[in-house]
């Protein structure tokens, strides 16, 4: 069995999502799917402190980019087929529609067991087949849409941001078990659902489907490319596989097995790790990693914490739905990029009614680099000139935040 330096590792991990890649002038549509090719999918959550999390991976290895490009590879017209697709791929994520294929034994589990969050009861039945049918007749359609028509009285109140009515939560069993799709987003991040084959391009929905073994080894060979060397745990995680085959029938287990016979997966240990790993054959294993880039809370560099502190020695929990009281370091914390370490921490905010960057608290990190605060400053310049934000206020919190300061003030 070879054996990785933590250095290495880490480098290998960097390379495989996408941070050697060169940078393009202006990113186009080609940019995006090389970058997409690396994340694997892109997470999506409704925090817009900042940026929406499925925008901020892409900023991160192509620079500032136009936007519009994420919403025309979402979208399908008749000129540009529709090359991302929300589904539960991590969590809820855009990933590229020829996985719909390989999701289809995770639907089958989700039909099992009546839905993901809470099991629909058997008298919802025909509340589907009604649901179903006014999606078919009016798509595409949010759930808001369609409460008036399914209301059955008010909404529960019980449960902060779950409060879901009777149509959301039929139209989500739905989309879960692969009846509906997601066509897009409105203006409110409301969810807008239609049939499958008015959202997936024909030849997608044409593919036989596949078997479980043959998904399970797609999923586990796209996390070992996305990831470059993982253990067992990470590649299950990546696209949220059970470790055993369960009711649809994937497993990460043996789909790692299999792939380890094939010669594609080759078992490694890396220095300082517990548990064995594996590398994919074809990952990069550069000498260097000249990175500088902000993440996102739910970059897959930094999304299974466990493994970010591996790699990086970098401890990281997101603080959102922690009392600001209890905070350590702030509400929306984006790990700093820099070379192939994680070398400080900002809580950023988009203050888009004064148009400026507020550096709510910044960090350094034990082993930090003496010019840090020079590299960040230049990067929160780059990022407030993609967000359309013409200043940037440094409050006094944070071990990094004096020298941030007179860096920013440096800025030209």
């Amino acid at each position: 069995m070879d054996s990785l330096s933590a250095a290495q590792a880490r480098r290998i991990a960097l390379a495989a999502q996408g941070f050697l890649d060169p940078a393009h002038a202006t990113p186009t549509l080609r940019t995006l799917r090389r970058t997409v090719q690396r994340t694997g999918v892109l997470q999506v959550d409704s925090v817009n402190v900042l940026q929406r999390a499925h925008y901020m991976p892409l900023y991160s290895r192509m620079g500032p980019y136009d936007v519009d490009l994420l919403r025309r590879a979402s979208h399908h017209t008749k000129a540009q087929p529709r090359q991302l697709v929300e589904y539960w791929a991590h969590v809820q994520a855009l990933m590229p529609v020829d996985l719909w294929p390989h999701m289809q034994h995770r639907m089958d589990s989700y039909r099992a067991t009546r839905g993901k969050w809470w099991p629909l009861a058997a008298a919802q039945e025909g509340l589907e087949h009604e649901v179903l049918a006014a999606v078919a007749d009016r798509g595409p359609v949010t759930a808001r849409q369609l409460d008036e028509q399914f209301s059955t009285g008010p909404r529960e109140r019980e449960h902060w941001g779950w409060n879901w009515s009777e149509a959301r939560k039929v139209l989500d069993f739905l989309f879960m078990i692969g009846d509906v799709a997601v066509a897009g987003r409105n203006g409110s991040f409301e969810v807008v659902y239609d049939l499958p084959e008015r959202v997936l391009p024909a030849d997608v929905l044409a593919v036989s489907r596949p078997s479980a073994e043959e998904s399970s080894r797609e999923l586990v060979r796209r996390a070992a490319i996305s990831h470059g060397v993982a253990t067992a745990r990470c590649l299950a995680d990546y696209y949220r596989m059970p470790m055993q085959p369960g009711s649809g029938g994937i497993g990460a287990a043996p789909a790692i097995a299999q792939l380890v016979e094939e010669g594609e997966l080759l078992p490694v240990r890396i220095e300082g790790w517990k548990r064995p790993a594996y590398l994919h054959r074809d990952a990069r294993i550069p000498r260097k990693v000249d990175a500088r880039a902000l993440l996102s809370p739910f970059d897959p560099v930094v999304w299974e914490r466990e493994r970010a502190e591996r790699l990086f020695d970098f401890h990281y929990r997101i603080e959102i739905y922690v009392p600001a009281a209890k905070r350590v370091h702030g509400y929306y914390v984006l790990p700093f990029l820099l070379g192939d370490r994680l070398a400080a921490r900002v809580d950023l905010k988009a203050d888009r009614g004064t148009g400026r960057l507020l550096v709510k608290a910044a960090y350094a990190e034990q082993a930090a680099p003496a010019d840090t605060a020079m590299h960040l400053a230049a990067e929160l310049d780059r990022i407030a000139g993609w967000l359309g934000l013409t200043s940037i206020v440094v409050e006094p919190r944070g071990d990094l935040a004096a020298g941030l300061v007179v860096e920013v003030a440096r800025l030209p």
